[in-house]
């Protein structure tokens, strides 16, 4: 009888603590790659959605790179995370490099719900892969375009993060395009970067159109003159069975839709990586600001 007393007691509290580790009934899981600017993004789903909805959202930030979020999504342990238009074509489906951003979109749209997978409307800014360098450097080596880098490459360093330099649409993909040959290569962290370049411990880093830092470090970013990467234009990703279960994520997630250029995500950016603000302040005050949320 005791044995019996026992396990029962045993069993309840299993279950007890399974129930503590549980998702929250109606919660949905939004997650994001590990820099600044996924993690704002992350913030403005999860605080448009909470204001539009009766649904609770919990993060989970700063998962790692595209593969690991990528599979995430897929496996179901979340419901949505923001990716680039770009980076699904090349690194996620290994498609052929394509130019026009509504091409990229539509075609990276048609294959996803293959995987069951929804695209919703694009944020509006286009956070394209540049390399750029200190403007000072870059002057007094004559550099404006990717071509006139690849000359002087044998000479330079490049910083990137590990991802970057082992991408076909990174820097695999550079060297054949441009005949780019550094004289050394750095996997960095993409919080690293900038400082690196600023710094003087790299001479190029794989740079993001959008963030703030270029401009306050005095950085050049160089003309991609061959039209080597394709557009990254971000926009959320979500389950089709979230959203069938949920439908009112798409109507309150398209808010978004068209309401960030390239400019005000650098802005957002500058005021998380520059002026050390929580970036989900940023995202919950940019919100207010345009009248999204009360």
């Amino acid at each position: 009888m005791k044995k019996i007393l026992v396990l029962v007691l045993v069993m309840m509290m299993t279950m007890s603590m399974m129930g503590c580790g549980a998702k929250e009934e109606d919660a949905i899981v939004i997650g994001c790659k590990n820099y600044t600017e996924q993690e704002i993004l992350l913030y403005l789903m999860k605080d448009i959605i909470e204001a539009k909805t009766d649904l609770t959202v919990e993060t989970k930030p700063y998962l790692g790179g595209t593969d690991v979020a990528s599979k995430a999504l897929e496996k179901g342990d979340i419901d949505i995370y923001p990716e680039y238009t770009g980076t699904a074509l090349i690194a996620i489906l290994q498609q052929e490099v394509m130019s026009d951003p509504q091409a990229v979109y539509d075609k990276v749209k048609e294959m996803y719900e293959e995987k069951n997978l929804v695209w919703l409307k694009p944020f509006g800014f286009n956070n394209t892969y540049t390399l750029t360098m200190r403007a000072d450097r870059a002057e007094e080596m004559g550099l404006e375009t990717f071509s006139d880098l690849a000359e002087k490459s044998s000479d330079l360093d490049i910083g990137g993060t590990q991802e970057f330099l082992e991408r076909e649409d990174g820097y695999l993909g550079l060297k054949e395009t441009y005949g780019m040959d550094f004289k050394d290569t750095k996997g960095m962290d993409p919080g690293l970067m900038y400082t690196a370049v600023k710094e003087k411990q790299v001479d190029v880093i794989s740079a993001f159109a959008t963030d703030g830092r270029i401009i306050a470090f005095n950085l050049k970013s160089l003309k991609d003159d061959k039209n080597f990467f394709p557009p990254y234009y971000a926009a959320p990703i979500i389950r089709q069975d979230t959203l069938d279960a949920y439908p009112e994520i798409e109507e309150a997630l398209n808010q978004l839709g068209g309401k960030l250029d390239d400019a005000k995500m650098g802005q957002l950016n500058a005021q998380v990586d520059l002026e050390k603000k929580d970036a989900e302040d940023v995202a919950h005050e940019w919100l207010k600001s345009e009248g999204l949320i009360n």
